[in-house]
């Protein structure tokens, strides 16, 4: 293998009893499940393994329980000596890459975390919005649409994740508006499992707290070379990472420009560390082809498979 990339999902990609097999016996994962409930007043453990799904779909409660079931897989997999080149978070992911990179660590990701779902809470109740992804239709198309339905002001673009989807936010009927013009354009589009419209200028507010609020932490520079969503590129300044990670609340997630990065750079194995499969599924949308390895770490049981096919 020439590179090694280690992907971290965002919301989206939870489900309820994600990170089962961790619960239980692992102490370092309990004390980021604990941290977390502690952040938010709830006992997050109970509803990571319960539900309801819709509680769970709460970006106060699920952000640090995605970052904690994400952090629980990658201690397992860096103990068996598995290391990545770089590492490459979408959205909330980025705060876990933060924390496997080295620049912040674990429990400050789980405070950010709850912090930044706290925020986006707040945001999505003042505007009843949501996310819709766009498939099989082109960036520059969608966006052609979004301005002849007359909704330049109230939809936009949020997530460029492969040539053939886009995510957009906006309010649902206006979402709804444009799902019918998609349809008529030849395209198809899928509400997703978000609880407002995320990486767009609604959440304003939200950012211009989040700023403020992270300001006093101490960020490091990377271990690992860390990519980020607001560019595509990576970069190791402790105060342009903290300025790109806070912005990235409004503007979009640049994971297509992320995958040409890592193209650029011969990367040809990919670890998604934590819930789902949706980053595994957006690295093959994005052009690679069998020949690039893809790990899907989202329990114990894929750990275990990393490792028995990794070259020695």
């Amino acid at each position: 293998m020439n590179k090694t990339v280690f992907l971290f999902p965002g919301q989206g990609s939870q489900e309820v009893g994600m990170g089962r097999d961790l619960f239980g016996q692992d102490e370092y994962f309990q004390s980021l499940v604990e941290q977390a409930s502690q952040c938010t007043g709830e006992d997050l453990g109970r509803i990571c393994l319960k539900g309801p799904e819709k509680k769970l779909a709460r970006a106060f409660y699920l952000q640090p329980l995605l970052v904690a079931v994400s952090l629980g897989y990658l201690r397992h997999v860096t103990e068996k000596k598995i290391k990545a080149d770089y590492v490459l978070g979408h959205s909330l992911g980025e705060i876990t890459a933060l924390a496997a990179a080295g620049v912040i660590d674990s429990g400050t990701a789980v405070r950010i975390a709850a912090e930044r779902g706290r925020l986006m809470d707040e945001a999505a109740a003042a505007c009843q919005g949501g996310m819709m992804a766009v498939l099989s239709v082109g960036p520059d198309r969608v966006q052609a649409l979004i301005d002849e339905c007359r909704l330049r002001n109230d939809v936009f673009i949020a997530n460029l994740n492969s040539p053939d989807q886009t995510v957009v936010s906006g309010t649902r009927s206006c979402l709804d508006r444009l799902a019918a013009v998609v349809g008529k354009a030849g395209g198809t589009c899928k509400k997703l499992n978000v609880a407002g419209p995320w990486h767009s200028p609604y959440l304003k507010k939200a950012y211009e707290q989040f700023q403020a609020w992270v300001r006093p932490i101490d960020f490091k520079p990377p271990r690992i070379s860390l990519i980020l969503n607001r560019n595509g590129q990576p970069e190791s300044d402790p105060q342009t990472i903290k300025d790109l990670i806070t912005e990235s609340l409004i503007h979009p997630v640049h994971f297509t420009q992320c995958m040409q990065y890592c193209r650029m750079q011969g990367v040809d194995a990919f670890l998604e560390i934590g819930p789902g499969r949706i980053l595994s599924g957006l690295v093959r949308a994005n052009g690679f082809m069998q020949a690039t390895r893809i790990y899907k770490v989202n329990n114990l049981r894929g750990v275990e498979l990393a490792v028995a096919d990794w070259p020695s």
